[in-house]
């Protein structure tokens, strides 16, 4: 009898108890400032890759399968805050960040699953520091081709990419140190702006030219299927810095609402992605390059700049991209340090970390392949497997709803997501092998 009145009692005190309230943040981050964010999280050179991904596909499968691909990678990130809201509200806790909600959902789960509470956690964060390892390896093989168009164009520098590539890091040095959140806000406006205005502007020159649809293809080549779903994956991924965006908002709870900081980014970008790899596509047609700006006029003062834009905001982006990863990586390091050592380390830390991301971009100087690993791999398993996996583990056994139909979707999404993991990370693979035939 006093065991089911302590069942009764621990029920409603996680009925009463909100993890919002308790939640204290020195420096939260305004709505706004979180909608940025969101918005940072996800456009980066990813968007400069749409017309790619239409060229694969064609222009009416390329804007229906935008459209239906953000839809899906937005229910995942709905999955993931949701399912992490829910076991802060049951365990009482103000806030889980991505692994530590995996430790509650798997400790808390089904009874054969909770031995792999700390491999689930684990896992999680070695693929949260490999994705922000590969993005911002990445963003410098961008910045370096764009450096290197623009300069050969206006000074005749006939300098290989991976001397681009070198020269990246001593900025990276610079930015890779700053180490607040809060610090990083206006950082991420600028990048956000400078982005979007190298977008503008390209979509500028697409329409002040003339568009010919009839020599553009329509429907897709079902062999390019898995490239086209990595592209758009990898442009609107940013699943490593939701759950620390919405852990730092004052306003929490206008996260997920209808209409609040996640719809409403989510829709911007889909908007945004659709237009770019639609217009992109039907300009430039089989020529279209890796990036919307290496497609633009070599001899053209505004395209250079837009060139030299672009690589800008990808610039100043990079501090916001490697928040998470050396957040994940400095708490093993920091606990085995005296005080005195620790500041010194981390900067030492910090330093290593972009010198192993220049390296890594020396040996594959070339965006393609990066894309496409970074959509197969670790945005697969990172947007998809992983939010699905802890919603079905979450709800077992009895929250599935009417019929199951909870666990029916969950284990279709599931699928999806290790059949984008496998296929697109062999095809990924073998650009890369190509790149040293």
């Amino acid at each position: 009898m006093s065991s089911s009145v302590e069942n009764l009692e621990k029920n409603n005190d996680d009925d009463d108890y909100n993890p919002f309230e308790h939640r204290k943040i020195k420096k939260p981050n305004t709505t706004i400032g979180s909608f940025i964010h969101m918005i940072k999280g996800s456009l980066g050179t990813g968007i400069m890759a749409m017309p790619l991904a239409f060229k694969n596909e064609g222009l009416i499968f390329g804007s229906i399968g935008t459209v239906v691909i953000c839809v899906l990678y937005a229910h995942f990130v709905h999955l993931l805050v949701h399912t992490s809201q829910k076991a802060s509200k049951r365990s009482q806790v103000p806030m889980l960040g991505f692994s530590a909600t995996a430790k509650d959902v798997f400790s808390n789960g089904p009874p054969s699953l909770r031995p792999y509470t700390s491999y689930a956690s684990g896992f999680i964060d070695s693929m949260m520091v490999i994705d922000g390892f590969l993005t911002a390896c990445l963003y410098i093989v961008f910045i370096a081709k764009s450096l290197q168009d623009v300069l050969y164009n206006q000074l005749q520098l006939d300098w290989d990419t991976r001397v681009y590539i070198l020269l990246l890091l001593v900025p990276l040095l610079v930015i890779i140190q700053v180490r607040k959140l809060k610090h990083l806000v206006p950082f991420t406006a600028i990048a956000s702006g400078l982005i979007i205005s190298a977008v503008g502007i390209s979509l500028f020159f697409i329409f002040t030219a003339k568009i010919d649809l009839s020599s553009k293809s329509m429907w897709p080549e079902w062999m390019n299927l898995p490239s086209f779903v990595s592209t758009v994956l990898f442009a609107i991924s940013g699943i490593n810095t939701v759950l620390p965006v919405e852990n730092n908002m004052k306003h929490p709870e206008q996260f997920l609402r209808p209409f609040g900081v996640m719809q409403t980014a989510f829709g911007c970008l889909t908007v945004l992605y659709g237009i770019t790899g639609f217009f992109g596509y039907a300009q430039f047609g089989d020529a279209t390059k890796a990036s919307i700006t290496l497609n633009l006029p070599s001899d053209n003062g505004w395209a250079q700049t837009t060139r030299l834009i672009s690589a800008m905001g990808v610039l100043v982006a990079l501090g916001f991209s490697l928040y998470v990863p050396l957040e994940i990586l400095w708490p093993r390091i920091e606990s085995r340090l005296s005080p005195k050592r620790q500041n010194c380390a981390q900067i030492g830390m910090r330093s290593v970390f972009a010198l192993a991301m220049v390296l890594t971009a020396f040996v594959v100087p070339e965006i393609e392949p990066f894309i496409g690993l970074l959509g197969s791999f670790s945005t697969a398993a990172l947007s998809i497997l992983f939010p699905v996996s802890l919603d079905m583990i979450f709800r077992w056994p009895k929250e599935f709803g009417r019929c199951r139909w909870h666990l029916v979707k969950d284990v279709v999404l599931w699928v999806f997501g290790l059949f984008v993991l496998i296929v697109g990370t062999y095809f990924s693979i073998l650009d890369i092998v190509d790149i040293y035939k």
